[in-house]
C-alpha cells in the first residue's frame, strides 16, 4: 500500500477521524446525570452569570484552544477550502493534546472575507481559552490575526507565522554559536515572503540581527526599494525592501552567513550554496522538497555547512510541534491575555539551551538509535523528548508574568512540577523522592562507573542535586568519555586497580575468610570486581549507597551485596520491588526479584518492607497478600502461607497499616467486590500493596500489568537490606539509574 493508501485507512477507521468527546467526571448513577446536567448544572450557570471569571473554574474554557482555519493556505494543497482542510485541523488537535494536554476543537469557517472572519472568530471568546490560527493566506493572516488579538481578551496565535520563526530562531542561535559567529553580524537571505517568511525575519530582529543585513527573495526576486515604489510590495514586506536596485536569489545569496527558505523545493543550487560566506547556515525549509536537499548543501563545500529541514528523515528538522503546544499551555496556565514577543523569545531560548542537555534513551530510540549530541546535527530538541514541555513552558509562563501578560501569576518551581505529573503518574511520585533527595544528597557509589548511561546519570544527578556520585572504574576512560559526550560535569571517579586499597582487601577477606575466600581471592576481586569494591566501599562508610546491575546479571550483581553488607538488623530478608504507575493509581508489587518460594515468615516480612518504601514515596500502604483463593476459599498448602503471613501481621504491634489476604487480585484491586462482598476486609479502599505468593507469580504479575495495563515501572527497589542497595535490570535507561539512585538517597537520608 501506498502512503496515501495508508492514510485514507488511518482516518476512514472507525470511528472516522482522530477525535472524539470525552467525560472527564463519572456519569454512570442518575445522580451523576443531575450534576451533569438538569437540575445541578443551574449551580454554575449562575456563577458564572455573577461572575465570568468563574468559567475559568467551572467550564474546561482554560484548557480549550480553538484551531480555527478557512483552508485558503493549507501547506502543500493550497486554497482547498474549509472543509477539506478539516483532516489538518483535527490533526492540530491531536498534537496540541499530545504534546501539553490541551483540549481542542476545531472550527473550519467557510468565510474569505477577513472582516467577517474575525468578527465570527471574536464572538466565539466565550468558548476558547485561546485562538491557534491555521492555514490563512497572506495578506490577509497578517490583518486578521492583528485584529483579532485587538478585540479578544486571550491568546491569538497564528501558527503558520510565529511556529517557523520560534523554532528556526532556536536554531539559528545554536548554528551561530557552533560556528562562531555573532548574531548582529549574520547577513540573513530569505527565499519567501510569505506569512512564515515575514514573521520569522521579524522575530529575526527581535533576536538581534539588523534588520538592513536581511534580503528577502520572492518569486519575482529580490525585494527592493524600487519595487516597494512600484507598489509590488504590500504592507508586510515592504519594510525589508533592501538597495534600489532588482535582483534574483542567486545575487542575494552571494556572501550571505544564513539562507532561510520558506518558499519551494529545488530552488537553490550546489553553485549558490557555495558563494555563501564561509560556514554558512541553510535552512531550507520548503515542505516536502526543500529548497536544496540536505545532501546536495552538505556536498557543495569543504567547509562547515549546518543545515535544517522541515523534514523528519534529516537532522535538525525544524517542526512547528516543539513550539505551539507548549507556548499555549503557558500562556493558558496564567491566564494569558496575549502571546507576545518576550514570550515567543523566552520559547525560542528555552529551546536552544534544551538542545545542549544530554539527550535521553528514550528520545534516541524513537528516532533509530541514531547518537543525538548537540552540534550541527542536533540544533534543536526532538518532538517527541517529553522535557520540552516542562522547559520551554515554564519558560512561556514566566515571560508572560514579567510582561504584564498573564492575569495570575504561578510559583514557578511548584508549576514545573505540575506539568511533568501531567507527563504520567510516574514522574509524579518520583518528583516526591526526587525533592527529597535533593534536600540531602548522598555519595551514591556506582559499580559500573565506565558505562556510557552510567556517566550520563551521574552528570544529571550532579546537574539535578540529587546525588553525589562516585564512578568506580578506570579515571582516563571515564575523563575521556565525558568529554566525547559533551557533558560539562568534573566527574568523582575511584580506580580500584590503582591506589592504595588494602584496608578494603583486609575488610573483604576478614569477613570472608570462614567462607572460603583466601587473601589473594580477596585481593582479586577488591581490584577487578567493581560490585565487590562498591560493596566494601558502602559497608566501610565511604559511599552512602550503591547502584549496579546494568551489565550484569541480576543474581551475579546482587551477590556481592548480600555476602559484605546483608540485611538489615531488623530484617532477614532483602526483596525486590516494583512500583507501577498507572494514570490514577499506583500499586507496589512484591516479591518479583529475589526470593523464588518464600514462606509466611518471608512473606509477612517483604510485606512490612514495601510498606515502608511506599511511604518514602508518600503513599499510605494498603497491603493486599496475594493467592487464587479468596478467605479460606480454597484449602491447601499454597493458600495456607500467604493466610498465616496476614495472622502473622495482624499480630505485630509494629504494623501500622491496613493488610489483609489471602485474596485474589481483582478482589484486591476492585473496590466494590472488596468491600461489598468482603465487607469483613481490613482494607478501606482498593490494594496499592500487593504482595504475590512466590516469585514466579510476582515477576509474571507484574509484568503483565505494566504491559496490559500500560503502566510505567520504577524499580526493582532492593528493600531489607542494612543500607541502600540498588540493582538495575539490563539494559535499563539513564532514567532508571537516576531515579533509582534517588530513592537510593531517601533510603541513606533515612
Amino acid at each position: 500500500m501506498t502512503l496515501e493508501d495508508d492514510a485514507r485507512e488511518y482516518h476512514r477507521r472507525v470511528p472516522p477521524g482522530k477525535v472524539e468527546i470525552a467525560t472527564t467526571k463519572p456519569t454512570n448513577t442518575q445522580r451523576d446525570l443531575s450534576l451533569a446536567y438538569s437540575p445541578g448544572v443551574a449551580t454554575p450557570c449562575r456563577d458564572i452569570a455573577e461572575n465570568p471569571e468563574q468559567a475559568y473554574r467551572n467550564t474546561v474554557k482554560g484548557n480549550l484552544v480553538g484551531v480555527v482555519s478557512n483552508g485558503s493556505a493549507v501547506l502543500g494543497l493550497g486554497d482547498i477550502g474549509a472543509q477539506a482542510s478539516k483532516p489538518v485541523m483535527e490533526g492540530k488537535g491531536v498534537l496540541f493534546k499530545r504534546f501539553a494536554d490541551i483540549d481542542v476543537f476545531d472550527v473550519e469557517l467557510d468565510l474569505d472575507d477577513p472582516d467577517t472572519f474575525t468578527q465570527a472568530v471574536a464572538a466565539m471568546e466565550p468558548t476558547f481559552g485561546g485562538i491557534n490560527l491555521e492555514d490563512i493566506k497572506a495578506p490577509e493572516c497578517f490583518e486578521i490575526e492583528s485584529d483579532l488579538s485587538e478585540r479578544m481578551d486571550i491568546p491569538v496565535f497564528h501558527d503558520d507565522q510565529h511556529g517557523t520563526a520560534i523554532i528556526s530562531g532556536a536554531a539559528l542561535q545554536n548554528a551561530a554559536d557552533i560556528v562562531g559567529k555573532n548574531l548582529s553580524d549574520l547577513h540573513v537571505t530569505f527565499a519567501g515572503a510569505g506569512a512564515a517568511a515575514t514573521a520569522t525575519a521579524r522575530f529575526y530582529v527581535s533576536l538581534g540581527i539588523p534588520q538592513e543585513n536581511i534580503t528577502m527573495c520572492d518569486i519575482d526576486g529580490i525585494l527592493s526599494e524600487a519595487r516597494a515604489e512600484a507598489g509590488d510590495l504590500n504592507e508586510f514586506t515592504e519594510p525589508f525592501a533592501c538597495g534600489e536596485d532588482d535582483g534574483e536569489l542567486e545575487d542575494a545569496m552571494e556572501g550571505a552567513d544564513v539562507f532561510v527558505g520558506l518558499s519551494v523545493g529545488g530552488i537553490v543550487s550546489q553553485e549558490m550554496v557555495r558563494t555563501m560566506a564561509d560556514d554558512p547556515i541553510i535552512f531550507a525549509m520548503a515542505n516536502p522538497d526543500p529548497e536544496i536537499t540536505y545532501e546536495d548543501a552538505k556536498d557543495a563545500r569543504d567547509d562547515t555547512v549546518i543545515m535544517a529541514t522541515g523534514r523528519s528523515d534529516y537532522p535538525n528538522q525544524v517542526n512547528n510541534v516543539l513550539g505551539f503546544p507548549f507556548i499555549f499551555r503557558g500562556a493558558l496556565d496564567v491566564r494569558a491575555t496575549e502571546i507576545n514577543e518576550e514570550m515567543k523569545l523566552a520559547a525560542a531560548d528555552a529551546l536552544a539551551k534544551l538542545a545542549r542537555e544530554d539527550v535521553p534513551d528514550a528520545v534516541v530510540k524513537a528516532y533509530g538509535d541514531e547518537p543525538l549530541q548537540f552540534g550541527p546535527d542536533y540544533l534543536i530538541p526532538k518532538p517527541l523528548d517529553q522535557r520540552v514541555l516542562y522547559e520551554v513552558t515554564p519558560a512561556v509562563a514566566r515571560a508572560a508574568i514579567e510582561s504584564g501578560a498573564a492575569r495570575t501569576e504561578r510559583d514557578l518551581d511548584a508549576y514545573r512540577e505540575e506539568l511533568e505529573a501531567r507527563l504520567g503518574k510516574s514522574r509524579e511520585m518520583m518528583r516526591v523522592v526526587m525533592n527529597k533527595a535533593q534536600s540531602d544528597p548522598k555519595r551514591v557509589a556506582l559499580a559500573e562507573g565506565e558505562n556510557e548511561k552510567t556517566i550520563r546519570a551521574a552528570s544529571q544527578l550532579v546537574e539535578d542535586g540529587i546525588a553525589e556520585p562516585v564512578l568506580i572504574g578506570r579515571r582516563d576512560h571515564i575523563l575521556q568519555k565525558t568529554e566525547e559526550l559533551g557533558l560539562d560535569f568534573d566527574p568523582i571517579v575511584v580506580n580500584p586497580r590503582e591506589g592504595e586499597w588494602t584496608h578494603y582487601v583486609d575488610y573483604l577477606y576478614e569477613h570472608r575468610q570462614r567462607k572460603g575466600l583466601t587473601r589473594t581471592e580477596a585481593n582479586e576481586l577488591i581490584r577487578q570486581d567493581s560490585n565487590y569494591f562498591a560493596s566494601v566501599m558502602v559497608e566501610m562508610g565511604d559511599a552512602d549507597a550503591m547502584l549496579t546491575g546494568l551489565t550484569n546479571h541480576y543474581p551475579s550483581a546482587l551477590r556481592p551485596p548480600l555476602q559484605i553488607i546483608g540485611t538489615a538488623e531488623n530484617a532477614n530478608y532483602a526483596a525486590g520491588v516494583y512500583m507501577l504507575t498507572f494514570r490514577n493509581r499506583v500499586v507496589f508489587c512484591a516479591d518479583t526479584t529475589v526470593n523464588l518460594d518464600p514462606d509466611e515468615e518471608v512473606l509477612a516480612e517483604v510485606t512490612k518492607h514495601t510498606a515502608e518504601l511506599a511511604k518514602r514515596f508518600n503513599v499510605e500502604p494498603r497491603a493486599a497478600l496475594l493467592s487464587y483463593s479468596d478467605f479460606g476459599s480454597v484449602e491447601t498448602e499454597g493458600v495456607r502461607k500467604p493466610r498465616n503471613a496476614v495472622n502473622i501481621l495482624h499480630d505485630d504491634p509494629d504494623v501500622d497499616f491496613p493488610v489483609d489476604g489471602e485474596m485474589q487480585a481483582d478482589t484486591a484491586l476492585v473496590e466494590e467486590m472488596l468491600t461489598e462482598t468482603y465487607e469483613f476486609a481490613e482494607l478501606d479502599g482498593p490494594a496499592n500493596v500487593l504482595v504475590f505468593p512466590n516469585l514466579e507469580a510476582g515477576n509474571i504479575g507484574y509484568k503483565v500489568l505494566q504491559r496490559l495495563g500500560g503502566a510505567e515501572a520504577i524499580g526493582p527497589m532492593l528493600v531489607g537490606m542494612d543500607k541502600p542497595v540498588y540493582v538495575l535490570q539490563r539494559g535499563d535507561e539513564v532514567k532508571d539509574i537516576v531515579n533509582l539512585a534517588s530513592v537510593a538517597v531517601v533510603d541513606a537520608q533515612e
